[in-house]
């Protein structure tokens, strides 16, 4: 947004305030003016998609640039690798999941959740209409596909316990990436692990008329999904730089709100691998779910490190201050 023209007699004050808070709604500090820019180093959680559209929408804009940063976004061969890269001082910034960031602190790992990109859970229990299947407590004596993941297997427990049901009166099978043809193929009646706006929108368009229910609507405490991670150290010596990101990715996330269309291309020239058409109904669920500017909620971390304590997950309960901070997030967000 460009500037309003200042009378003389306010410009000393308005330089001052561009010195001590306008970089944190995106704009350049001295440190990044002239034209220089400094290097950010970004790995996201997978491949770029949509859950990426604000990212790649400011990478597209130059908001990143706008803000003095000269941002490298990388792909992990490994899901789990990003909060570790952050922890070793391989990568800035990374995005992972809340429950990562509990246990990498249970691990010994001085991170810290700086912004939420995705402030609810999208991992989702997903079954078909046509398995008769009209409930949790249907799934007694059924075959539910699992990602493999640890702390979803607790998810799963709570799920049942609801249902007044118990892991053994279901048969659960770790199919790791292969959820879909699972279901799809009818190795399982239902499966935990997809996510709402990617493997559900998948399903629809293939006309399979799927029950799509979010984790936290089952008794799994909310959660935030997606979470940009940085090292505390690196953030305590360096804090400008992680607050020039964040306002420029609450820019690029409001653009991709306002113009689907163009972020739906953001994205498909990130990952040429994208089908199109799937890619652009996936936008459409994904824009609704992004966090405008990143803010996450402490009262609802203490409640889901109660129940990652209350399920054996951690051994700890660290307080909210050890694990996420919002301090970093931009204040009003340019147009």
């Amino acid at each position: 947004m460009k500037p309003p023209r200042l009378p003389a007699i306010a410009v000393a004050l308005a330089l001052l305030a561009l010195t001590l808070g306008l970089a944190a709604c995106g704009e350049k500090s001295d440190d990044t003016a002239g034209g220089a820019t400094e290097p950010l180093s970004l790995t996201l959680d997978f491949y770029p998609n949509p859950d990426h559209a604000g990212i790649y929408m400011a990478q597209k804009l130059g908001y990143f640039a706008d803000a003095g940063l000269d941002v490298s976004i990388h792909t992990p061969s490994d899901p789990a690798a990003p909060i570790k890269q952050v922890a070793a001082g391989q990568t800035d910034l990374a995005i992972s999941y809340e429950p990562e960031v509990l246990l990498a602190h249970e691990q010994g790992l001085d991170v810290v959740a700086v912004g939420a990109v995705v402030d609810r859970p999208l991992t989702s229990l997903i079954w078909l209409k046509k398995s008769g299947v009209r409930g949790v407590a249907d799934l007694r004596g059924k075959t539910i596909a699992t990602a493999g993941i640890p702390y979803q297997d607790a998810y799963l427990k709570t799920i049942l316990a609801r249902a007044k049901l118990t892991p053994a009166d279901v048969d659960s099978v770790n199919v790791g990436y292969g959820l879909l043809p699972a279901l799809v193929g009818g190795k399982a009646q239902a499966m935990l692990g997809g996510f709402s706006n990617v493997e559900g929108v998948d399903l629809r368009l293939r006309g399979k008329d799927p029950v799509v229910t979010p984790v936290d609507r089952l008794g799994v405490p909310t959660y935030d999904e997606l979470v940009l991670v940085a090292n505390r150290k690196r953030l305590e010596e360096d804090p400008q730089k992680v607050r020039l990101f964040l306002g420029a990715l609450a820019r690029g996330t409001a653009a991709a709100v306002k113009s689907p269309d163009a972020a739906t291309k953001a994205v498909l020239d990130a990952n040429s691998d994208l089908d199109p058409k799937l890619t652009r109904a996936e936008i459409a669920a994904t824009l609704p779910l992004l966090s405008k500017r990143g803010e996450m909620d402490a009262a609802e971390w203490r409640e889901f490190i109660a129940w990652m304590g209350r399920n054996g997950l951690i051994s700890g309960r660290p307080s909210t201050a050890e694990v996420l901070s919002d301090e970093y997030l931009a204040g009003e967000i340019p147009d």
